[in-house]
């Protein structure tokens, strides 16, 4: 099955752990991938607003030798290419109006992708304000929808679909005060057919069981999981029996 199809599979609800190659140690890599394993995790997501190390690949690697669940990279820019994942998601920045994020970086990894030969899922990325500024908000030079605009989410999530991209991605942000809000995960659930991956600032199973049940299909969890996978489980029942 392709990862796509393992996306918009909407049978249940699935949960994600979102890795920084950055910041975990081989050691913990292979710990945070056990109790994934253990928890029925449905995805890996690897990446970072900025990689000062050359750890990508060898982060992915670690992850494959260890388990069998999907690894997706969620770049933060155009260098975090790596042959060795199942899946990439293609991100455009349709929440902002900086054309390199929307199309300019993609135009620099194309021929790369095509190379590697990995499965491209067209993606629109809609950073949403979390209460304070994020690194990808920083990194991306861009705006953040404001928290309580669900008009202006359903409406830039529809255009994204319309334009055929495949999967629309709302994150408050790496270390967000707040997460992306129940009613405008809701609101733009109720607008759009394609797969939504809600991320950024779920830092308690109670968050993401209520991203979930508000509509979220893919619930992204990484900052609250990076000190300590403990709760690794409390997360996934939560996405899971929502």
């Amino acid at each position: 099955m392709s990862v796509y199809n393992r996306l918009s599979d909407t049978s249940k609800k699935k949960f994600a752990v979102l890795i920084d190659p950055d910041k975990p140690t081989d050691e913990q890599i292979i710990e945070i991938v056990k109790k994934s394993v253990d928890a029925g995790v449905d995805f890996f997501f690897v990446g970072g607003s900025l990689l000062t190390t050359d750890s990508l690949d060898n982060c992915i690697k670690l992850i494959k030798k260890n388990c069998e669940i999907p690894v997706l990279i969620f770049p933060g820019n155009s260098l975090q290419i790596s042959k060795w994942c199942d899946g990439f998601l293609l991100l455009s920045l349709i929440s902002g109006r900086n054309a390199e994020m929307l199309i300019g970086r993609h135009v620099i990894s194309a021929p790369y992708l095509k190379l590697y030969g990995n499965e491209i899922i067209p993606t629109g990325y809609m950073l949403i304000d979390g209460g304070k500024q994020t690194s990808v908000s920083y990194m991306s030079n861009t705006t953040p929808i404001p928290h309580d605009k669900d008009d202006i989410a359903m409406c830039t999530a529809l255009a994204g679909e319309m334009l055929g991209l495949k999967v629309i991605y709302m994150d408050a942000g790496s270390g967000a005060m707040e997460p992306v809000s129940p009613d405008m995960i809701s609101k733009v659930k109720q607008t759009i057919e394609i797969p939504l991956i809600v991320g950024g600032g779920i830092n308690t199973p109670e968050k993401a069981a209520a991203a979930a049940k508000a509509g979220a299909d893919i619930v992204v969890v990484g900052n609250a999981l990076e000190k300590s996978a403990d709760r690794l489980q409390e997360f996934a029942d939560a996405v899971h029996n929502s």
